[in-house]
């Protein structure tokens, strides 16, 4: 069953058209991963679903509800959570703060929020040590499992993770990725864009290749790792 759709779903800054006819699905309970290189729109299609960028033809399902003219704020309560590129961590606040903003799209009790907050603290053991510490003073990994666990807050049937592993060292890259497979095994669909195709690819149950706004292919991760042409062109070489 898909819980999200696009279908023909075209989106532009301006008069440039980031994204062209798009279409594609997500299914219930899946992993999907969108692929390709810098300009491809894979965060363009994020932004666009969670209502930061409005589309200009094409419709956007999720569920039984039509996403195309909803705020970004009627999204979330929908029950889609989007977390960008770059983390966005507010640097002012403490880690357990910057967390508990993630409720803010559901009516709570301070000792409920707080009492969620330290249920995310159990998904992100690392983090723990660190809840009164200010946001700007984690590493960047931390930083992530911060945003990460800010976004499940809102408590998404839907996560839209906007490249998780950039800018990490490749041990925090691991980390990082074992909690989104622990994400979807508690029952949150996740789509994903990266550019760490390998590491994409083998959380992922399929996964859709972009270019200039475009869907190039789309299919399993063993089948697009064994597609030569497609491997060579778009992730990032050689199989391993």
């Amino acid at each position: 069953m898909a819980l999200l759709e696009l279908d023909g779903v075209s989106a532009c800054y301006g008069k440039v058209e980031a994204i062209k006819g798009l279409t594609l699905r997500v299914g219930e309970g899946e992993i999907v991963t969108l692929l390709g290189a810098n300009g491809a729109g894979k965060s363009t299609t994020l932004r666009t679903v969670s209502g930061l960028i409005k589309s200009s033809s094409g419709d956007i399902r999720f569920g039984q509800s039509s996403l195309a003219d909803l705020s970004a704020e009627a999204i979330v309560r929908l029950g889609v959570a989007h977390v960008p590129e770059g983390r966005r961590v507010f640097p002012g606040l403490s880690v357990f703060e910057n967390i508990a903003l993630g409720s803010s799209n559901r009516k709570t009790t301070r000792a409920e929020r707080a009492l969620e907050v330290r249920r995310m603290f159990e998904v992100f053991p690392e983090i723990e040590p660190f809840a009164n510490a200010l946001g700007w003073t984690l590493s960047g990994g931390q930083q992530q499992m911060v945003a990460i666990a800010r976004g499940l807050m809102a408590r998404p049937r839907l996560l839209l993770l906007d490249e998780p592993s950039l800018g990490l060292a490749p041990m925090v890259v691991q980390q990082v990725y074992r909690v989104i497979s622990d994400i979807r095994r508690q029952g949150t669909t996740v789509l994903l864009v990266e550019q760490n195709a390998h590491m994409a690819l083998s959380v992922a149950d399929r996964g859709y290749v972009l270019e200039t706004g475009r869907l190039v292919i789309e299919g399993r991760p063993e089948e697009l790792w064994s597609n030569d042409e497609v491997r060579l062109a778009y992730l990032g070489g050689r199989k391993t």
